[in-house]
């Protein structure tokens, strides 16, 4: 008689009691080097697990499903799903364990003051990730909120599953900073300093400054491009946000800040959220629930708020 496995992935048959339990993924690993594609295992607390041949997969497992009220719907290619969209902090009430799709968008950074010219903050990092599995429970869901300037941003999560802070703006002729997407360096008299550094999978890398003749400070990362590098005149732009499509409709987010500068022009802010920085004047903020860098401040000027993040969680209905 063949196993068989029901919703809820309990294995039933006269052959399932050579089925082998593992208490994790990990203790099922180490028992199993290599597995043979149809190798079918137990894991606890998780579900029953086959081999595809590449990776182990749920067995008996379809959509996720949740009870709070659905934020909208729509049919893409003949499928229809539900989401549910948090632009501040919650819980989530999954009443049906299975996949999910979802993004999480941390809070961008704050971006740098006029110490040197302030650097353009990072966005927040940016995690996109289909088919992920929610158990049947109530899940924490935290929406990180942007930085103040100079300020890294906060950190948004999903149970488990989270994306990083925006980097701060650097104020001072230094370094970016790091973050889910990094900071512009600061600009102004002295060395020429690197961006800081994005997480890979969530950003990307801020833009160097420039210190001789006019000062500017680099632009912030991106989700989707990193941060210009400030030339002489200019300082450097904010690397572009990235879009996604989880609601039904096309949205850039997690644009990185524009750097500030003196006795030149500001940058841009990227695409997707991206507050632009101040010539000689403050910079401007980043979008409210885009996780978008802050805007850094040229001379006189003060560094700007990056945006608050956002989680949307898809299911197919």
């Amino acid at each position: 008689m063949a196993i068989t496995v029901d919703g809820s992935g309990s294995i039933s048959g006269l052959d399932a009691v050579s089925v082998p339990v593992y208490a994790d993924g990990t203790a099922r690993d180490a028992a199993i080097a290599a597995p043979a594609a149809g190798q079918v295992v137990y894991v606890t607390g998780t579900g029953t697990q086959a081999y595809d041949g590449s990776a182990w997969a749920l067995v008996g497992v379809g959509a996720a499903n949740f009870t709070d009220t659905a934020t909208g719907t729509y049919t893409d290619s003949g499928v229809d799903y539900k989401y549910i969209t948090y632009t501040g902090s919650g819980t989530l009430t999954v009443t049906t364990a299975g996949f999910a799709d979802v993004l999480i968008i941390a809070g961008g950074g704050g971006g740098g003051g006029a110490g040197g010219q302030g650097g353009g903050a990072g966005a927040g990092g940016y995690l996109s990730a289909n088919s992920i599995y929610l158990p049947a429970e109530s899940i924490t869901v935290t929406v990180g909120g942007g930085g103040a300037g100079n300020s890294f941003g906060n950190a948004s999560r999903l149970g488990s599953f989270f994306s990083t802070f925006g980097g701060r703006g650097q104020s001072s002729v230094a370094e970016g900073f790091p973050g889910g997407s990094g900071s512009g360096a600061g600009g102004g008299g002295g060395s020429v300093y690197a961006g800081g550094a994005g997480i890979s999978g969530q950003g990307n890398n801020g833009g160097s400054g420039f210190n001789s003749g006019a000062f500017a400070g680099g632009g912030g990362g991106g989700a989707d491009a990193v941060g210009g590098n400030a030339t002489s005149g200019a300082a450097g732009n904010g690397g572009a946000g990235k879009a996604s499509s989880i609601t039904g409709t096309s949205v850039t987010r997690a644009g990185g800040g524009g750097g500030g500068s003196y006795g030149g022009s500001a940058g841009t802010g990227g695409a997707g959220g991206g507050g632009a920085g101040g010539a000689s004047a403050s910079g401007t903020a980043g979008g409210t629930n885009t996780g978008g860098g802050g805007g850094g401040g040229g001379t006189g000027g003060s560094g700007a708020a990056g945006g608050s993040g956002i989680v949307i969680i898809r299911v197919v209905v």
